[in-house]
């Protein structure tokens, strides 16, 4: 039993004219009558009793009429909420980002998409780098947003934008008046991200460049979020290294100082699965990025 056979079958119920029923569909009468045999053999029961030159439904049509018309019209919402899916009519964008990303570059882009696809729904969560990763390998989400380099290999990675890491401190602290050399960073405590964070690990890689050995640094707290972060470093006395969006607001105010340790760029990273479908609100996202 085919969607096609239903749709004769409703069209020759509502009618009870095989003549009739085949102009509606454009079809001939022969190929109606056909389709209407065909289905009457395949469920074993009459649908149509044929008076003379007229037919008209049995009880079994009836019954069948219904239960027809109402599949028929399922069929036609699936077709329509696909058509609005594909159209961008509908749907929703679910996103992980990194809490940099999240928080300071992200929200720009998702009002320029809002405004190109206003019945999108959007879902973003904010994660570190190596959970944004983990979500993206195991198909929680079709796309993340990372600072600095994949914590899993098998995903493509593409550069969306760059970000530059300060050093910062209180006002109060020593280095607020002097840049220290590579090798004393470890005179003073840190408050540093987590780790698994992108910016711990561009940290780390930067140390690494200068020939300084992150595990020397003496850390005095290790924090799930930038602004409780900046926040223990502008109440303390240790020193910390974060995303110059982070901190932009506090330094501008004052309330910590900028440092200016030579610190390199990092990429802002779209990452994907390679062998994953987009969806095509995923793609329009894409286009707009």
């Amino acid at each position: 039993m085919t969607l096609e056979q239903l749709r004769i079958f409703v069209a020759v119920a509502e009618r009870e004219h095989i003549t009739h029923a085949a102009q509606a569909l454009n079809l001939t009468p022969s190929s109606v009558s056909h389709a209407v045999a065909t289905l009457e053999s395949h469920l074993r029961i009459k649908l149509f009793s044929r008076i003379g030159r007229t037919i008209e439904l049995t009880r079994a049509g009836r019954i069948f009429h219904v239960e027809a018309a109402a599949v028929l019209a399922r069929a036609e919402a699936a077709r329509d909420r696909l058509l609005d899916f594909t159209m961008l009519r509908t749907g929703t964008l679910h996103l992980h980002a990194s809490q940099t990303i999240a928080a300071y570059w992200l929200p720009k882009r998702l009002n320029l998409f809002r405004a190109q696809y206003p019945d999108i729904t959007l879902t973003i969560s904010a994660r570190n780098t190596a959970e944004v990763c983990a979500a993206i390998r195991d198909g929680i989400v079709g796309l993340g947003l990372i600072e600095g380099e994949s914590t899993e290999p098998t995903l493509t990675c593409q550069t969306v934008a760059a970000d530059r890491l300060l050093l910062a401190v209180s006002p109060r602290h020593p280095w607020a008046n002097r840049t220290p050399a590579p090798h004393e960073l470890d005179t003073s405590e840190w408050v540093l991200r987590e780790t698994g964070s992108g910016t711990r690990s561009a940290f780390v890689q930067a140390l690494h460049a200068i020939g300084v050995d992150a595990a020397n640094l003496p850390i005095a707290m290790e924090l799930p979020s930038n602004e409780a972060v900046a926040s223990a470093v502008e109440t303390g006395d240790a020193a910390t290294v974060l995303s110059a969006s982070v901190l932009a607001g506090r330094l501008e105010a004052g309330l910590l100082h900028h440092v200016p340790f030579p610190l390199p760029e990092r990429p802002f990273q779209l990452i994907r699965h390679p062998e994953r479908e987009l969806s095509p609100v995923e793609t329009a996202f894409l286009t707009i990025l």
